[in-house]
């Protein structure tokens, strides 16, 4: 098996002082899908913020190779965050553009593909996630399980190798987990 993350050792303390992660190891091998279970406030969402170096902890990241810290250079950043897909768990810090299609299609975008291209894909992914019928509306037009169906687009947009989903059930309702689930599968 290929390892794609590697951790070890991650300890992060918020700048108020309350210690976040204190030690983590994890490793997560091509193929792999894991659950990270926990309380609110027991650091899931911190820990995979440091996956693409969004917070800078203590100890050893690696994702598909490249090292992930402070120190990382912009460049590999940006490599490791092409192979990252993040569904953040508040669907509305990934959405802001005008329409649905556009707000999919940006990613695409900024890896250089047409505009054509890059609204092919898009579209390919909305229909992935089952809201191929919004690419026109207003992401604020949406309720919240739909947004966060869209920002799953988003990310399948960009064909990542990982997709991290942070609470990815909390605003959908019982046939939407479902489909999700369906979905990841």
């Amino acid at each position: 098996m290929t390892r794609v993350i590697e951790v070890r050792g991650l300890r992060y303390r918020y700048p108020d002082g309350t210690q976040a992660l204190d030690g983590v190891d994890f490793h997560l091998d091509a193929g792999d899908c894991v659950a990270l279970l926990g309380p609110n406030g027991s650091g899931k969402t911190t820990f995979v913020l440091h996956l693409n170096g969004l917070l800078p902890g203590e100890g050893s990241i690696q994702v598909c190779g490249i090292s992930v810290s402070a120190e990382t250079p912009a460049g590999q950043l940006a490599q490791v965050r092409a192979r990252i897909g993040m569904v953040f768990q508040d669907s509305d810090e990934q959405l802001f553009l005008p329409t649905v299609l556009e707000d999919v299609a940006f990613g695409p975008s900024n890896l250089g593909l047409t505009r054509e291209a890059a609204e092919e894909r898009a579209r390919a992914a909305l229909a992935q996630a089952g809201m191929e019928g919004a690419a026109g509306k207003a992401p604020y037009h949406l309720s919240a399980g739909e947004k966060q169906r869209v920002a799953l687009a988003g990310v399948l947009a960009m064909e990542p190798e990982i997709l991290v989903l942070d609470e990815p059930t909390t605003s959908l309702d019982p046939p939407g987990q479902r489909d999700l689930t369906r979905l990841l599968r």
